[in-house]
């Protein structure tokens, strides 16, 4: 429409998807590469290098996992310490 004023409350909405999405979707994709680990590493069949590959996707999954845990951490910290609180970084299930 003309003439409508968009807000900085726009933005915090368009910030606070875009991080929750990302968050979301990181998650999901560590746990199906752990998945993907586990399996190549159940199906190596005492392959050692198929094995340590395994192990290694299986490794980097729970490192990316970690990871994505402690970036959220990070953003929820920064979004109290600067006083947006829970006005920019909820994380809510129910989207």
């Amino acid at each position: 429409m003309v003439g409508d004023v968009h807000e900085i409350k726009d933005l915090v909405d368009i910030v606070e998807n875009i991080f929750n999405l990302v968050i979301r979707l990181a998650g999901i994709l560590a746990f199906i590469m752990l998945l993907i680990g586990g399996f190549r590493y159940l199906t190596s069949g005492g392959d050692a290098k198929a094995a340590e590959s395994a192990r290694k996707t299986i490794t980097y999954a729970i490192l990316g996992l970690v990871l994505i845990i402690a970036a959220w951490f990070i953003l929820k910290f920064i979004a109290e310490f600067t006083g947006l609180g829970e006005q920019l970084l909820k994380f809510e299930i129910s989207q």
